[in-house]
């Protein structure tokens, strides 16, 4: 009985373990938390996520500039590259892998730019306690920005 309830409660640790991270939600900006670029911030002051089986929606709702848009985005889990709408007439190119942990979810993008340079974008989604938290990378020949970007549930 004993062994038993030791295979039991092993094979529960594991799924628990390996179970990956979900992050479904509406996610409103915690600036006070964050930490943000001071010139100007490329964080979204929501987020509205859908992830369900192979599939991530992701729609950023931001201002720029006085205008307030959303950016909506869909990717598989797979690690496939998936083709998005970027500004204007230009294409992000993404991939989407877990870490190995399946706590973290890492969107790599590649955008062409108009000088002929291209745009790389590493966000990292991951949960800490109750908050989502986002850090992005993002660097192109106009130069490197970094963020650290907290949400809470709404």
């Amino acid at each position: 009985m004993k062994k038993l309830l030791f295979v039991i409660v092993m094979a529960l640790a594991t799924m628990a373990a390996s179970a990956q991270a979900n992050f479904s939600g509406s996610w409103k900006l915690n600036s006070s938390k964050s930490e943000l670029n001071d010139q100007w911030s490329m964080a979204p002051k929501s987020i509205d996520i859908k992830q369900s089986g192979n599939e991530l929606g992701v729609d950023k709702h931001v201002s720029f500039q006085n205008n307030d848009m959303t950016i909506s985005d869909k990717f598989t889990l797979d690690g496939k590259e998936c083709i998005n709408q970027g500004w204007g007439d230009t294409e992000k190119k993404s991939t989407v892998n877990w870490s190995d942990d399946k706590k973290s979810l890492v969107i790599n993008t590649s955008i062409s730019m108009r000088d002929g340079g291209t745009m790389t974008i590493k966000e990292t989604y991951s949960m800490d306690g109750a908050a989502l938290v986002l850090d992005s990378h993002a660097s192109s020949s106009y130069g490197d920005v970094e963020e650290h970007m907290v949400y809470d549930k709404q």
